[in-house]
């Protein structure tokens, strides 16, 4: 088994087309939730707040530029995520096509590298 993250990422147009409906939209996710939960593959799942309400720490120059708001143009933003225990890629990208998502939404499938595979640096006892 592998943990995979589904990335929910939505525009503004997406976005508020899910607002305009959002009784249903959450009702259809909640309805998803279920279905891997009883499939025993959802290891969590959580949404982000308005991105107005973040604060973004950008590294680009000598000491870091804290700005508040969202970063950059809003034309894809993260909204959050479902994690999940599967067997396969295939499998994670099969639960990522039944997310009840808006038109215009993207779903990013990524796989969650194990602790053995992140390179640690010299001088590090391999705890994080």
């Amino acid at each position: 088994m592998a943990k995979y993250m589904l990335i929910m990422r939505g525009t503004d147009d997406s976005n508020a087309a899910m607002m305009a409906s959002i009784d249903e939209a959450m009702a259809a996710t909640g309805r998803f939730i279920e279905e891997m939960l009883k499939a025993g593959v959802l290891l969590a799942a959580e949404g982000l707040d308005d991105p107005g309400q973040g604060v973004v720490v950008d590294f680009g120059g000598d000491a870091p530029i804290i700005t508040d708001g969202p970063y950059g143009e809003t034309r894809e933003l993260f909204g959050g995520y479902f994690l999940l225990d599967v067997a396969s890629k295939q499998e994670a990208v099969e639960w990522a096509t039944r997310i009840p998502a808006v038109r215009g939404s993207k779903i990013e499938v990524r796989r969650v590298a194990e602790a053995d595979e992140v390179p640690l640096g010299s001088g590090n006892d391999g705890e994080i």
